[in-house]
């Protein structure tokens, strides 16, 4: 079985940012305040969650400094959603022009850290991945969707395109390809699976954003509405297919999917 090819995203970074750094200066008081797919979270609030990933980068993983960490029996999810949420009140104490400085100044030191990397390196895992130590470009490339699909729902919420030029968006569903295997729960294809995933097309609509503790996985789209042009995964379609080819004895070939930007995530650690 072939390892699949490395997914280089670095040099989307620093332009991704200048996209969302442009969206936002353009944003008058009240569209800083629009509601998001987000349960909860406005714009702002999503800009200010953006910001907190950027930061907690680089103080945990380049610096090294772990701060704080579960309590003794505490569940890994529980501790990064309350995390999470301690961060957001805190930043809601934040301006709309500071949230945009630190994001403008927050960036280029991490994305240099993600330069600096050796991609072919092991790391951690990437949980929706699977739970083996994943190839530090995967993780990479996870941190850029994660960045990405936040940006789609500022977008979404105050009636901006996506940003769908595909310089952007097909590293996207590279990435997201990767969640398949552990998710149709056939480890035993590994990698090879994403080498022949095909995108099957493009909806016009948006899936409704549920938070969720981890890093960027796709969820299962539960309805669809009017709004920006989204890539919606249909994971769950992936599960029935795999099923219904285990009960025939069939081996999966290929899987067609089309791609979703997740709802709201914790940062992974």
């Amino acid at each position: 079985m072939q390892p699949p090819h490395p997914l280089v995203v670095l040099d989307l970074f620093a332009d991704d940012r200048t996209a969302l750094l442009s969206l936002l200066a353009a944003l008058n008081a009240d569209d800083w305040e629009q509601a998001t797919t987000c349960d909860g979270w406005s714009v702002k609030d999503v800009a200010s969650h953006i910001l907190g990933g950027d930061l907690a980068n680089l103080s945990r993983r380049r610096d090294g400094y772990q701060g704080d960490a579960p309590a003794p029996g505490q569940d890994l999810v529980s501790f990064l959603n309350g995390s999470n949420d301690i961060w957001m009140h805190a930043a809601r104490r934040l301006s709309p022009r500071v949230v945009y400085d630190l994001l403008a100044a927050a960036g280029p030191p991490l994305f240099d850290y993600f330069a600096s990397l050796d991609l072919l390196a092991l790391g951690a895992p990437v949980s929706w991945a699977g739970p083996a130590p994943a190839p530090v470009w995967l993780d990479v490339a996870r941190e850029y969707t994660e960045r990405w699909h936040h940006q789609q729902h500022i977008r979404d919420a105050v009636g901006q395109p996506g940003q769908t030029d595909p310089r952007f968006l097909h590293s996207v569903l590279a990435t997201f390809a990767y969640a398949l295997p552990a998710t149709i729960r056939m480890p035993q294809l590994g990698p090879s699976l994403t080498s022949t995933s095909t995108v099957r097309r493009v909806e016009t609509g948006r899936s409704n954003g549920n938070r969720m503790a981890g890093s960027s996985t796709p969820e299962y789209p539960q309805r669809r509405r009017r709004g920006w042009t989204s890539i919606r995964t249909e994971l769950g379609a992936c599960t029935r297919k795999a099923s219904a080819l285990r009960r025939h004895r069939g081996q999966l070939r290929s899987v067609r999917t089309t791609t979703s930007a997740e709802g709201c995530s914790t940062p992974s650690p």
